[in-house]
């Protein structure tokens, strides 16, 4: 089995996990980035406030997503990235719950995506202070990026799982959380209520 993954980072506009305003996205293919894409996202109504703290962090602006595609009109676009893909995020309980969350209030079906967290993988194969992601990806050999742009935060992520993987010889994804006593997350199972007869 490859070493086949899609790295994915999103940023949002708000507090709000529906707040997606960019994402960005790196195909691995056999421990290879083989394509990368990256666009701003209009976000959902009623979830499309910029707050000031947002804006410092990643200095996206409403007035940049104003004719930018909605997350209806890019859902397919991204889906279609991702493919059936282990996703793999720095702190992907936050992407996942981002992908999730902005398809939900947009009454849209998202993929049954698993994933991996370079964060924990971060943890467990490097010495560091901080798992900070500038800084793990640095022990990965991938210093100096444009932190909190989505598509270079997810090719920073990418990184870390490919260095991961060399440095513990796993051959994919799968090998690679078992040996480090991590697994790849599971889709959380959707509860469907039965009418009452």
């Amino acid at each position: 089995m490859p070493l086949d993954f899609t790295a994915i980072d999103f940023e949002t506009a708000n507090s709000s996990p529906a707040s997606a305003c960019s994402v960005g996205l790196v195909r691995v293919r056999d421990g290879q980035v083989v394509a990368t894409a990256g666009w701003l996202i209009r976000p959902p109504a009623g979830h499309d406030e910029f707050q000031e703290w947002n804006i410092k962090i990643h200095g996206i602006r409403p007035q940049d997503v104003a004719n930018a595609a909605t997350w209806p009109e890019q859902f397919d676009r991204l889906c279609g990235f991702a493919g059936a893909d282990v996703l793999v995020a720095h702190n992907a309980g936050f992407d996942l719950k981002v992908l999730r969350t902005a398809s939900q209030v947009t009454e849209l079906d998202c993929p049954p995506y698993r994933s991996l967290c370079s964060l924990q993988v971060a943890r467990k194969v490097y010495d560091l202070d901080s798992y900070r992601l500038p800084i793990a990806a640095a022990a990965a050999g991938f210093a100096e990026f444009s932190h909190h742009d989505a598509l270079a935060d997810a090719r920073a992520c990418a990184q870390i799982v490919i260095d991961s993987a060399r440095r513990t010889g796993s051959a994919d994804v799968d090998a690679l959380a078992s040996g480090l006593s991590l697994r790849v997350t599971e889709p959380p199972v959707a509860v469907v209520h039965e009418q009452a007869a």
